[in-house]
């Protein structure tokens, strides 16, 4: 049984039960035998990050059956993997964790020839700068990190700035902020004009000496479930992904999404097979799946975020392919950074600083 979040239901945190729906007529097995290997795949992947019947449509039609675990962040899905695989197939790292895991021999080069589907990959994601030639991943989403918030509980009804999270008292114990370094310091620096990649020893003290005295106001540091604590009213304001808010925004009119004028973290998602994966056939088939048209447009619809999947978005319609929340107008992406590895040691003060915070 699988964790998922379906797009309307009231109760997201539910269990995955039962057949898929659409699997029947689904084209996405690769020209290959899977014979040689048990019908089994490890997933291991962000909470509410898949399609509400996607690993049962998977199931059903490959006859490969699919557990997935889940991690809270990339710095533990890194932890999890860079003494050995302990049994996974695919995961999901974000572009700069890819880069790192790539340094690091963590993930495998993936054979192009299985997954013929790549020709469904839009084509601004064909190549990457962490990936060239997409040799080690396929893309699966991309967006924007920011500011949920509910519209009664915040001044003016609308919040376009980083400020109610990092440097107000207005929402006093009523926010929330990420779990994690990189976001956080990252998000406090652009806040404070700098770079989200910085590695400027003042403007991280900076960052480090704001976030320190802004702990007063906050609730808690979330492991990425801001989206329900704003849903249930523990907090007014959040940080968190564009697509989790919008899944909540669904369901509450009260709730919004802020790009924040200082610009943001601009996040891309890849699928790639790790180092020692004990089942690289079945994670190739399930790569060519996840970049089927109606396999992807699926998993859109659920879990609300811009897709990679040129084939799949042709499918949708005008509230997902125009929804500014999902797809940033260029105006807004041209105030956002991607997140870069900047080697080990960069990582090694980042998480210095994060500890003191």
């Amino acid at each position: 049984m699988t964790t998922y979040r379906p797009k309307f239901s009231p109760n997201r945190r539910s269990l995955l039960k039962g057949g898929g729906a659409f699997a029947v007529g689904l084209t996405f097995l690769p020209r290959f035998s899977l014979a040689e290997e048990e019908k089994k795949l490890n997933f291991y992947n962000w909470d509410t990050y898949i399609g509400e019947h996607s690993l049962a449509d998977f199931t059903t039609a490959s006859g490969i059956e699919t557990k997935m675990d889940l991690f809270a962040d990339t710095d533990e899905l890194f932890a999890k993997l860079k003494g050995g695989n302990p049994g996974y197939d695919v995961i999901v790292p974000s572009n700069d964790m890819l880069e790192r895991m790539i340094k690091a021999n963590i993930v495998i080069p993936i054979d192009h020839a299985k997954i013929p589907n790549m020709a469904n990959i839009d084509k601004p994601f064909q190549d990457a700068p962490f990936d060239p030639g997409r040799k080690y991943s396929i893309p699966y989403m991309w967006g924007t990190l920011g500011i949920g918030y509910r519209k009664s509980k915040v001044e003016g009804g609308v919040v376009d700035s980083w400020k109610i999270l990092f440097e107000s008292d207005k929402n006093a114990g009523k926010i929330s902020l990420l779990g994690d370094a990189q976001n956080v310091i990252g998000c406090a620096l652009k806040y404070l004009g700098h770079s989200f990649n910085s590695v400027d020893p003042a403007e991280l003290k900076k960052a480090e000496d704001m976030l320190i005295a802004q702990k007063k106001n906050i609730k808690v540091f979330a492991d990425d479930n801001g989206q329900d604590l704003l849903a249930s009213g523990e907090v007014d304001a959040c940080q968190e992904w564009n697509g989790d808010i919008i899944q909540v925004m669904a369901e509450d009119q009260d709730i919004g999404y802020a790009v924040p004028t200082e610009g943001t973290l601009l996040w891309q998602d890849a699928m790639a097979i790790p180092t020692g994966a004990p089942h690289p056939e079945n994670a190739h088939a399930f790569l060519n799946f996840i970049l089927d048209a109606e396999a992807g447009k699926h998993i859109a619809e659920t879990i609300q975020y811009a897709t990679a999947n040129g084939a799949a978005k042709a499918l949708m319609d005008k509230t997902y392919t125009e929804n500014p929340a999902i797809f940033p107008s260029a105006e807004v992406v041209a105030k956002c950074e991607p997140a870069l590895y900047l080697g080990e040691e960069v990582t090694k003060v980042r998480d210095e600083t994060w500890t003191r915070i």
